[in-house]
């Protein structure tokens, strides 16, 4: 019972780390087109998305129900297959925050579940149908319609404004995308802090702690949303830098509509339980928004290497699960190895990050340049409504005037006689 009340700990632990990953890697689902149109500072803007994440935690368990009750048989799961879970989807997590990639936290988890239960049980203790309907599904719906909302919403957005004042309508708009902003942490808060409360609430089915088809315990959704809030307070500057200058250069009328966009998907989806991505969501969204406004252009070559990303993402961790998984079945000294392992992989990834240090003082440096597509787009697009004046007159700003003549020089005073 010693033995087994140590490894429930250890999976404990090990969930509330990937939670607090979880957080500095989606920091950048909230904030990032706050920060890079400069709406917040840096740190105002993480503190105040850490508070409103907290508070989603509180407001739903059906995607935590989702998680431990919809994705896997439960009986017959081992604390060491949920243990070899987390460490999968903690790599991916760590290995793609590394880079700079904004991959879905959501499906590194379910990925490295789902991995680590077919090693430990078989394709059988996966449920196909909540797979496909809950997982996948809405893993491809939910960018293709935060996209199209956010580009509609875009030029919307532009037409109304063209006759409104320029400041006032810009201070508006600021205002309005800290406000959309606080919705898309408070939406990540009743979505992704639940899947950690899922995750472990599967952990405690699985040790006899509490019975199966339970809610989360008050104790796990307090401390999955501390630990969400705590990483989304260190913020996770290298993919905010990716999110909000990476994959295109956003106004504040199109923050406003991204965030907006994916805020409502995000909502609307951890009402019905989909365990969404709300990484997808938001990327979605930004791109739409980038679309959306005229010679703005989306950098394909950025939004390439997310895809990429993307699609490696539950396979990934589900190999990284199995694999640990295999190991932690050995004994005791299999799932310490694990652990071991998944200490000093981490340590590595920290280390290497120190190279390149990107934080609030750097975040909105980017100077990535634009692809083939990117320059061939912005070349026939023409500019949006208003700044062609502008253009003019720096134009003439820099064409020289007529040369002055050269003064004639004084005449020389007359000699004194």
């Amino acid at each position: 019972m010693e033995n087994f009340s140590l490894i429930l700990a250890i999976v404990v632990v090990t969930a509330l780390a990937f939670d607090f990953t979880n957080g500095f890697h989606d920091t950048a689902n909230a904030m990032a087109t706050t920060i890079s149109t400069g709406a917040l500072k840096p740190k105002v803007a993480v503190a105040m998305s850490a508070a409103l994440n907290l508070v989603g935690a509180f407001l739903s368990v059906e995607v935590a129900n989702t998680i431990s009750k919809g994705l896997v048989d439960e009986t017959g799961i081992r604390p060491e297959v949920i243990f070899a879970a987390l460490v999968g989807a903690i790599l991916w997590n760590l290995l793609t925050w590394l880079v700079g990639l904004p991959s879905s936290s959501s499906h590194a988890l379910m990925g490295g579940l789902i991995g680590a239960t077919i090693a430990s049980a078989g394709m059988g203790a996966v449920h196909g149908d909540a797979l496909v309907t809950k997982v996948l599904i809405p893993a491809i719906a939910a960018p293709i319609v935060a996209g199209v909302a956010a580009m509609l919403a875009t030029r919307l957005s532009y037409t109304l404004g063209k006759k409104a004042d320029g400041k006032a309508a810009a201070k508006g708009y600021r205002a309005g995308q800290i406000a959309s902003a606080g919705l898309v942490s408070l939406a990540h808060g009743t979505n992704d802090a639940q899947k950690t409360m899922g995750i472990i609430t599967l952990a405690l089915v699985a040790g006899g702690a509490v019975a199966p088809d339970s809610d989360p315990p008050t104790w796990v959704i307090l401390s999955a949303g501390l630990a969400i809030a705590l990483g989304t307070y260190l913020g996770g500057w290298r993919i905010i830098r990716t999110m909000g200058k990476g994959l295109t250069d956003l106004q504040p009328q199109q923050g406003f509509a991204a965030q907006t966009s994916a805020a409502t998907v995000i909502l609307a989806s951890s009402h019905l339980g989909f365990s969404l991505s709300t990484t997808h969501s938001v990327s979605g969204a930004v791109m739409g928004a980038g679309l959306g406004r005229k010679g703005g252009v989306v950098r394909w070559s950025t939004a390439t290497r997310m895809f990429v990303a993307w699609g490696l993402t539950l396979p990934a961790a589900a190999l990284v699960g199995a694999l640990a998984e295999s190991v932690t079945g050995l004994g005791d000294w299999g799932t310490a190895l694990v652990a071991v392992f998944l200490i000093a992989s981490s340590a590595a990834i920290w280390k290497i990050s120190r190279r390149e240090v990107v934080d609030a003082s750097n975040v909105n440096e980017h100077d990535e340049p634009a692809g083939v597509v990117t320059t061939a787009i912005a070349a026939v697009t023409p500019p949006p409504p208003g700044t062609l004046a502008e253009d003019l007159a720096d134009l003439t700003a820099t064409i020289p005037g007529p040369a002055a003549e050269p003064a004639t020089p004084a005449a020389p005073p007359a000699a004194a006689v």
